[in-house]
């Protein structure tokens, strides 16, 4: 469809009282001395990226007059908010085991906080840090970005990051290898640090809303798994595969990303589409101990209902070839609500998924393979323009897997027929948030998951 054009004739910015004028103009992708259509769709996703970068609460474009018969000056009318924000709160219970004993423990602990000034000074850098901690746990990050770098149309980005971890592996009947130990261990438990960083650049892609970033990764691995572990896999007794290099170890990877997004907010949108598709290697001429390759792509679509609820759908898949660290695969809590996610990669919890369809989704922690869809039901509560801007009921339930390669062509002995397949299912409800310091959310999912369900193998 072909609206009325104008020549542009100008572009101008107006309530911006700590961001720089050219900031905002570089985030618009149109010119003095271009023709205007005014049903084009870069200008509503124009809107959307605005209102993406988290620097303003409400973005309006209007058109006025000119200075000549057929221009038009291009006003963006923009709503500054603090952009000293919270991205993130972690905290919660979780079940872990002793990390000197290994044996388990009922309930502990856990928490974390990152923090951004995502307009510093008004010129759109971004510097941020982030910490978790648990029991013998801590992981830290710094992060940099800067949208316009050199003045150039690419974002360039850095990170520092340093985790001291502990992870535990073993189904039943675990078996350890440690001469320190005088009592039975009910989990192997592997201690690892990781110290590096990670830097990148990025650049828009035919659209406003379509973004690419290329990114090199070079970390330090310092791992200390038990001298040798068996478990009971369905009704086998097999080692422990720990998928780390035991001592010191480096890993380089490349990868990149295409971002395509056009939520209408940054938080609780109400439109729009959010899909990511990456593409990571860590090759041996890159000097790393771990060659394998990593695909994910995940894809979330929000659509607004009659009565001005909010129904969203996502779908995720991700593979790797190779040998991956464990920290690279992808974790059974990160796709159940009903398990705490990983927080910087730290793993907090011990035990299997849920197990609600009773198969050998029990078996899996770490997978080559995992795929997840979700459906998410948000009800509006509240909207506000000073402090508190909007609050939401949600409610979501999904179905998720995690294998591995084996888990697919040789499922462990003790399922058959369809409880070979390791699915399982997921649910969450509670609140979310958008404030003046950043989005939050509260659900109850992570404290259900502690009732009791039948989440052992066979």
């Amino acid at each position: 469809r072909v609206g009325l054009r104008y020549h542009l004739e100008h572009v101008e910015v107006r309530g911006n009282t700590t961001t720089l004028s050219r900031v905002v103009l570089a985030l618009v992708p149109f010119t003095p001395g271009d023709t205007l259509d005014v049903d084009d769709k870069e200008l509503e996703l124009t809107r959307f990226r605005l209102l993406a970068t988290g620097f303003f609460r409400d973005v309006q474009l209007s058109l006025r007059k000119g200075t000549v018969r057929g221009s038009v000056v291009l006003v963006i009318s923009v709503v500054e908010r603090n952009t000293v924000v919270v991205n993130d709160v972690w905290l919660g219970l979780s079940a872990d085991a002793d990390p000197s004993s290994g044996r388990a423990r009922p309930l502990t602990a856990y928490g974390g906080l990152d923090v951004s000034e995502t307009n510093l000074a008004g010129t759109g850098i971004a510097l941020g840090g982030a910490f978790a901690i648990a029991e013998r746990q801590l992981a830290l990050r710094t992060r940099f970005s800067d949208p316009r770098f050199l003045r150039s149309s690419w974002t360039a980005e850095a990170q520092l990051l340093f985790n001291n971890a502990k992870d535990f592996f073993g189904n039943r009947d675990v078996l350890v290898d440690d001469p320190t130990q005088t009592v039975a261990q009910d989990y192997a438990v592997l201690a690892y640090q990781r110290f590096g960083g990670r830097v990148g650049a990025g650049h828009d892609v035919g659209s406003v809303a379509t973004r690419v970033f290329f990114d090199y990764r070079l970390e330090k691995v310092d791992a200390t798994p038990p001298l040798a572990a068996s478990h009971k896999r369905g009704s086998d007794v097999e080692p422990i595969d720990f998928d780390i290099v035991r001592g010191s170890s480096v890993l380089s990877t490349v990868s990149a990303t295409l971002v395509h997004d056009t939520r209408d907010e940054a938080f609780l949108p109400n439109r729009g589409w959010h899909v990511l598709a990456l593409a990571e290697a860590s090759l041996t001429p890159l000097g790393s101990d771990y060659p394998y390759g990593k695909l994910v792509v995940r894809g979330s679509r929000w659509m607004p209902l009659p009565w001005a609820h909010v129904l969203r759908i996502e779908g995720i898949f991700g593979s790797v070839f190779g040998d991956a660290p464990m920290f690279e695969k992808f974790y059974i809590g990160d796709y159940s609500d009903l398990r705490p996610h990983r927080a910087l990669d730290l793993a907090f919890d011990r035990r299997a998924a849920p197990n609600f369809l009773n198969n050998a989704i029990a078996e899996v922690r770490y997978g080559d393979y995992a795929a997840r869809v979700n459906v998410e039901y948000r009800v509006p509560l509240h909207r506000g323009r000073v402090t508190i801007y909007g609050v939401d009921f949600f409610a979501s339930t999904g179905v998720y897997g995690v294998a591995n390669g084996r888990d697919l062509t040789r499922p462990p002995r003790g399922y058959s027929g369809l409880s070979t397949v390791p699915v399982d299912l997921t649910f969450n409800l509670g609140i979310r948030a958008d404030t003046a310091v950043g989005g939050f959310s509260l659900g109850i999912a992570n404290f259900i998951g502690f009732v009791p369900i039948r989440s052992e193998g066979q």
